[in-house]
């Protein structure tokens, strides 16, 4: 059966990283195994079918979510077993080479490329910190008729204005928020970026910033930290603040 190179991540490490024996497995994906890459770098990869995993059969499949969610799942619990090594560049689902050969020559004629990346995220892990905010808890309270006055036209389109000038300053007001505090969460960390915020519901409440954070190891504690403080400030006023993570850093490896 003709076979390709499927590569799961590079791992910059002073010694032989350890293979764990057992993983989920990509359907009829080959067990894991390290190619060494040359002067510190390896390449975690296993024998991929191309009858299953070909250009051609993988398009036709990618409209199958779940099948490519069980993909990335697995795929994604192989990078994550070596977050601990010095420095992990995760791969691309479906980074598939002809040869083993072919894939270490991709890797070490873009060597100045990798090297770069390999310096920016070692001894780093990424972090996600997600903020959305409940409406409902920020809502101003409303203003009694008089008793015996009915409500006038004038009256109504008056207090619908109102309604949209307290959206406007509960929007103004949460940007700023938010600005504030990934200006402090960036202060700990040696990179940042958001990710592009939705006006979605997601758990309750429009999302109002979704951030990665690279953090290094030696700042993890104090990083938490403050997230947990500013997760308690900012509840009092109606935010729901969620960390995750570590992540091996697979926003801070794209160019």
């Amino acid at each position: 059966m003709a076979t390709g190179t499927y590569v799961y991540c590079l791992i910059a490490a002073e010694r032989r990283p350890v293979v764990r024996r057992r993983f989920t497995r990509l359907p009829g994906m080959g067990p894991v195994r390290l190619l060494d890459a040359d002067r510190g770098l390896w390449l975690v990869v296993a024998d991929a079918p191309l009858n299953r995993y070909g250009g051609e059969t993988i398009n036709q499949k990618l409209s199958d979510l779940d099948w490519v969610s069980r993909a990335a799942i697995a795929h994604e619990a192989v990078v994550e077993s070596f977050i601990g090594q010095r420095a992990l560049l995760p791969m691309k689902l479906f980074t598939i080479f002809t040869t083993d050969d072919r894939a270490l020559e991709q890797v070490r004629g873009d060597r100045r490329r990798v090297d770069a990346m390999v310096k920016r995220v070692a001894n780093h892990a990424e972090w996600g910190v997600r903020v959305t905010l409940d409406r409902s808890s920020r809502r101003p309270p409303k203003k009694k008729a008089k008793p015996g006055l009915k409500t006038s036209g004038a009256g109504y389109l008056s207090q619908k204005k109102a309604q949209r000038d307290a959206a406007v300053e509960l929007a103004e007001h949460a940007r700023e928020t938010v600005a504030q505090l990934y200006d402090r969460l960036g202060a700990r960390s040696r990179l940042a970026r958001r990710r592009g915020a939705s006006e979605l519901p997601i758990e309750g409440g429009p999302l109002l910033i979704d951030a990665a954070f690279l953090v290094p190891r030696s700042r993890v504690t104090s990083f938490r930290a403050l997230v947990t403080r500013e997760a308690r400030r900012l509840g009092r006023l109606g935010y729901h603040v969620t960390l995750s993570g570590p992540w091996p850093p697979y926003t801070f490896v794209k160019d």
